[in-house]
């Protein structure tokens, strides 16, 4: 029998007995869609962490420090004579002084509280902000210590009409600021976004916060690919000046990038095994399916091998037709686990495009588990003895 005549068959059975069939293929309908939901949700998670990490600069190094009282202590110029000394290394870097503040509105009673950031005018460069109006902070603001800051629109929006919040001022834990910039709206000026955020002089911040040490900065790499001889160069540097490797730690942003697509890897894995178990629960069903079906058929089969049927041909016929159920299971699973996954997507506000590899490998999972488990009963139908199978009730 010709390969399209038994393909023909196949789907002549499949047709006879709808219900049956499709309840047969509801395991690997729904083991297929699982596949590629969970893994087209974590491709998009994991595309969502790269973006929001290259917003931060992937070429980035974080160096967190533990003073040691007043006698081995950084200083920015220690951290500024490290840069200028490798600048085939690296190209910026500035102190990072965290304050919680209350901020107040020369126009409004409102008082927001609010994470106020000291930093030096490269601060813009290193995490690649925008000014959508006005100027970023100047090294004349640093090193003038003049009280000047850069919002983001969330408090232009909220203590403002939007486009006028320039040269208005604001106070910082009672202390007035000019507004001299507005960074574009990277978040729909949404409250905790990036968007909720004020930028001062890093020596106003110090001043404020009575803390005279700096303890975290960040440092711009020439080149990514220079990470390792960037990092030895700056653990050389400072334990010179603190006197042990102890009091400081260096964390690449490509390290932190690296670890979080390492464990998101590992839980796609996990996800995917779990969903994994569908297919198998759906390749029982198809054996439990087929079983019957030689049961029900048996006649048949000893009416074709009477007519000069061999093994290899009932072999073929069963084992095609367990593929088929199984493949057009597996096709129904695409359609379902694209449509969810599209809608997952809209509703976690996560860019989600169902992963190519999860449907070739869920379609061919899927096909082969058909084959697999539709291989004993096309055996046991390919055996049957024609004389017993004519005589069989």
């Amino acid at each position: 029998m010709k390969f399209t005549k038994t393909v023909k068959l196949a789907f002549e059975s499949i047709m006879s007995n709808k219900l049956r069939s499709f309840l047969t293929m509801l395991g690997i309908i729904i083991g297929v869609g699982a596949v590629i939901i969970l893994v087209s949700i974590m491709d998009g998670v994991t595309g969502q962490v790269t973006d929001a990490f290259e917003n931060f600069g992937m070429n980035n190094i974080t160096v967190s420090i533990t003073s040691r009282g007043s006698t081995r202590y950084v200083e920015p110029e220690d951290m500024y004579k490290i840069i200028d000394e490798n600048p085939e290394l690296f190209t910026y870097c500035t102190p990072n002084i965290t304050l919680n503040a209350t901020v107040k509105s020369n126009i409004s009673s409102e008082n927001e509280r609010s994470t106020v950031t000291g930093i030096d005018e490269t601060y813009d460069k290193i995490n690649q902000l925008t000014t959508e109006q006005g100027r970023f902070l100047q090294f004349i603001d640093v090193d003038k210590m003049l009280k000047v800051c850069v919002i983001g629109t969330y408090y232009e929006q909220t203590f403002f009409e939007r486009g006028k919040a320039l040269g208005e001022t604001i106070k910082i834990n009672g202390e007035p600021f000019t507004i001299v910039g507005v960074l574009e709206e990277k978040a729909d000026s949404s409250e905790n976004s990036s968007d909720q955020c004020i930028y001062i002089p890093y020596t106003i911040a110090s001043k404020m916060s009575w803390n005279s040490s700096i303890g975290s900065y960040t440092v711009t790499m020439a080149d990514a690919n220079n990470l390792e001889t960037a990092k030895s160069v700056l653990q050389k540097e400072l334990t010179e000046i603190l006197g042990s490797s102890d009091f400081y730690k260096i964390i690449a942003t490509q390290e932190i990038l690296d670890e979080l697509n390492s464990i998101i890897g590992t839980m796609k894995a996990a996800l995917v095994c779990i969903a994994g178990i569908s297919l198998l629960v759906g390749g029982i069903g198809i054996m439990n399916i087929m079983l019957v079906t030689v049961t029900e058929r048996t006649r048949e089969i000893g009416i074709r091998k009477s007519l000069g049927a061999k093994k290899k041909n009932i072999l073929t016929q069963f084992v095609v037709e367990a593929a088929t159920v199984s493949g057009v299971g597996g096709i129904l699973g695409i359609v379902f686990g694209a449509v969810v996954s599209i809608i997952a997507g809209k509703l976690l506000d996560i860019t989600i495009i169902p992963s190519f590899f999860a449907v070739a490998l869920a379609f061919s999972v899927s096909v082969a588990i058909g084959i697999i488990f539709g291989y004993l009963p096309a055996k046991n139908a390919a055996n049957l003895n024609p004389i017993d199978a004519l005589r069989f009730e």
